[in-house]
């Protein structure tokens, strides 16, 4: 199988699962490098994963033999590199939020379009065995027409584990930003793209304590919205509503249900890859649990990157893509202009619903 070389950017908490998948679980990648702004975390993981050369970003930017840039860095760099990689020639794939700003989101997809490059973007979740089950039993008829979906996330925040939570509080962070990318993305998979939206928002604690090592005790002030619920309309004419809250210490929610006309679908967590499905049609007396229809259960971590990599030999469109990423991104900013100012916010951007994955692939492969 010819291989497409990839080089990561950010050696951070979220690397390590991409490391190892891409280098060692996907045949299509080959990691050719990888850089961080702290030299010595880069040469760590090169030596964990046997990665061939740790350097800075802009070595890995100019080596010709790469071909995707992997943008792992925190969300406030993300379009800053992302716009290096296209500018060197590199096609990119980031991890959620495609942007901060709407402003940068379109710079990235306009720049890509302009020299033929492709975009990627993080959550991959929804390739996983569970959400790609909800699909399959969606298109196969099981629960009718989707009429209606809830969404959920709920927490306290992360002050209390996180080593360095102040990102979280800041703009561009919040529960949204932070968790909203999974359950959009797993919602635009199961039922389509979005026309409508609006939502409201507050911060209920303006201040929070870091209470986790090494920073117990630094106060943080909060800049963004932490509770926020939302309403969608789906352009296939679907209602949805969302709450995602740094701001909750206990509930009973699930993580998402779909409601159709001839039954309900309960979906796993869409932060996960695995998961349980389960199936409550109309004349039945209880939930069904339904065994997994498809592979990638565990952390896959990368399946989008490799996904980019089968897109970027054979010309067919990828799944995690910049349009999709961008779309989720636009919904965000709606809620909180929306809650901002008493309004609806109607989409100015919309994206295909990505394609199923194919049943029995076998681990490592997305084509076969």
């Amino acid at each position: 199988m010819e291989k497409v070389k990839i080089g990561i950017v950010g050696c951070g908490n979220i690397s390590s699962i991409y490391l190892k998948n891409c280098s060692q679980r996907f045949e299509i990648l080959e990691v050719a490098a990888c850089a961080d702004l702290l030299p010595e975390r880069a040469q760590a993981s090169a030596r964990e994963f046997n990665i061939p050369k740790a350097c800075s970003v802009d070595e890995l930017l100019n080596d010709p033999e790469i071909k995707i840039v992997v943008n792992l860095t925190i969300p406030k760099a993300h379009a800053e590199v992302c716009l290096a990689a296209l500018e060197a020639g590199k096609n990119v794939y980031v991890e959620k939020p495609l942007a901060i700003t709407r402003e940068e989101g379109k710079k990235i997809l306009e720049l890509a379009k302009s020299k033929g490059l492709l975009v990627g973007a993080a959550p991959d979740t929804f390739m996983g065995a569970g959400l790609q089950t909800c699909r399959k039993l969606i298109d196969d008829g099981w629960i009718g027409e989707p009429i209606a979906a809830t969404a959920f996330m709920t927490c306290h925040g992360h002050e209390s584990w996180h080593p360095d939570p102040e990102f979280y509080y800041q703009i561009g962070g919040g529960p949204m930003f932070d968790m909203g990318p999974y359950y959009l993305t797993a919602l635009i998979s199961l039922i389509g793209p979005v026309k409508r939206v609006t939502g409201s928002a507050r911060i209920t604690f303006p201040e929070r304590t870091i209470t986790s090592q090494p920073k117990y005790g630094t106060r943080i002030k909060v800049e963004t919205p932490t509770h926020i619920a939302g309403v969608i309309d789906f352009e296939n004419g679907a209602v949805g509503t969302i709450i995602t809250s740094f701001d909750v210490w206990s509930a009973n929610l699930p993580w998402i249900e779909i409601y159709g006309s001839e039954g309900s679908l309960s979906v796993p967590d869409p932060n996960t890859f695995g998961g349980r499905v389960r199936v409550r049609r109309k004349d039945a007396d209880e939930w069904t649990e339904i065994p997994l229809s498809h592979g990638y259960a565990d952390n896959s971590r990368g399946l989008g990157v490799a996904d980019m990599a089968y897109a970027l030999l054979s010309g067919r469109p990828h799944r995690a893509n910049g349009e999709m990423a961008y779309h989720v991104l636009d919904i965000m900013h709606g809620f909180l202009e929306a809650s901002e100012r008493g309004t609806h916010y109607k989409l100015s951007s919309s994206c295909k619903r990505p394609a199923p994955l194919p049943l029995g692939l076998r681990d490592g492969l997305l084509d076969e």
